[in-house]
């Protein structure tokens, strides 16, 4: 046994267990991961509705573009990651040269970035030669280089570009859509954008909304018992034992409850593993999953917020605010706004109108942030929309200031010393003469 500079043998370091006592194979936990198709659960008509969609290019015809709507974690990059990559195979075994490049538009989130990233993709996946600079030219050069290599090396391509909502400019979907038209190549180029804003379509330039003549699906949250079909057939991520009875229905009753969200009840699954192995413990109990869920839905609020608009942040907020510092659960679309325009001058950012912080309330709506209901005012008011979290506001005002550009707003522990004051002095406080 020969010991090593640190003081340790070649054998192993003892202060690194050669075995994990909680995960076997953490990887079916993680966001990123595609399973193989037995693991995929509750999509089998969204599953054969993308396929319906670029199903031609396995037969080197032209496929259709596409646009997938839903929540987080409805299976939407999912499904179409798994079925383009099942196309690029069927495609293959006929002939057709075909590759997917998938962009995360999170990250890539300009034209150069995403252009660079699908230049650089279909490089890796090729013998080009030429070299893809990372740095230093235009978007124009790193189109020409994915021109080149598709006219060198493919029949067709699948672009799939996740949160396509966060690209700064939607120009690339004319770029791509129109290329073969515009005799820039002759590849068949297919587009697979994905988004959690059902309102991105309505920010689309007409031109570029009618090059790129999507279809549009919609993906719907699973329920109960598909969320825990989900997670049984992620329990081989768990060493044998480790999961108690009841853990992976509690978990999926949990995420089922207000969100059918398959990330978040993942997510729970692996922060109770987590959890439990910082403890020492050998098993997951449902103390841990409970902790787990408190974790989850922190996370989940921030993946959210973070990559919202300054309005979308500063109406969640003003909802937030009022439910912290007010006696009601629910409040109009007027008492949000009026709160919201307080909330914009301490920001220091021009409020929207009225009817646009209507739209910004829809689309958390949406998301599955809040919950409006119309209700009737009697005569004298008529019908409103009231609006209430599904969520801890103290997560979501926690969530809202990380942005650096917010910091301005009242922290969690100024809206509770105003509830207080509010409460001991029976009358109504401002925002503004608390500042």
């Amino acid at each position: 046994m020969t010991e090593q500079p640190d003081g340790t043998d070649s054998v192993g370091d003892p202060l690194f267990a050669d075995q994990d006592p909680i995960f076997a194979r953490k990887e079916l936990l993680h966001v990123g991961h595609v399973p193989e198709k037995n693991r995929i659960v509750g999509r089998d008509t969204e599953i054969e509705s993308v396929a319906d969609e670029i199903g031609a290019i396995v037969r080197d015809d032209p496929p259709n573009n596409v646009m997938i709507y839903g929540k987080t974690g409805t299976g939407k990059s999912l499904v179409s990651r798994h079925v383009a990559s099942r196309a690029k195979n069927a495609a293959q075994s006929n002939g057709v040269r075909c590759d997917v490049v998938y962009v995360d538009c999170s990250e890539a989130d300009t034209e150069t970035r995403a252009t660079r990233q699908i230049a650089t993709t279909l490089k890796r996946s090729t013998p080009y030669e030429q070299k893809v600079p990372l740095r230093g030219v235009g978007t124009m050069e790193y189109y020409q280089h994915i021109w080149r290599i598709l006219d060198l090396h493919f029949d067709a391509v699948l672009i799939i570009l996740d949160e396509i909502d966060k690209l700064t400019n939607s120009n690339i979907l004319m770029q791509l859509s129109r290329a073969k038209e515009a005799g820039k190549t002759e590849s068949f180029i297919g587009i697979i954008g994905i988004s959690n804003k059902i309102q991105y379509k309505d920010s689309l330039d007409e031109r570029i909304d009618s090059s790129f003549g999507h279809r549009e699906l919609f993906f719907h949250p699973y329920d109960a018992s598909q969320l825990q079909e989900i997670m049984r057939n992620r329990t081989d991520a768990f060493q044998p034992g480790v999961l108690g009875a009841g853990a992976i229905e509690l978990c999926a009753a949990l995420a089922a409850k207000k969100h059918g969200d398959a990330r978040k009840a993942i997510d729970i699954l692996k922060e109770a593993g987590e959890l439990a192995r910082r403890n020492g413990d050998r098993t997951i109990t449902d103390e841990h999953i409970q902790q787990a869920q408190k974790v989850a839905e922190i996370n989940r609020i921030e993946e959210l917020t973070s990559g919202g608009t300054i309005h979308a942040k500063l109406a969640l907020y003003s909802l937030a605010s009022l439910i912290i510092t007010g006696s009601k659960e629910s409040y109009s679309t007027r008492e949000v706004y009026d709160r919201y325009g307080k909330m914009c001058d301490l920001a220091g950012y021009e409020s929207v109108t009225e009817n646009g912080l209507y739209k910004q309330l829809k689309e958390q709506a949406f998301l599955g942030v809040i919950e409006s209901t119309k209700t009737g005012g009697g005569r004298s008011q008529g019908s409103y929309l009231l609006h209430r979290l599904v969520t801890d506001p103290k997560h979501i005002v926690k969530a809202v200031r990380r942005d650096t550009s917010l910091d301005a707003l009242p922290s969690l522990e100024d809206l509770q010393d105003l509830t207080i004051a509010h409460q001991e002095q029976s009358s109504q406080t401002t925002f503004g003469s608390n500042q």
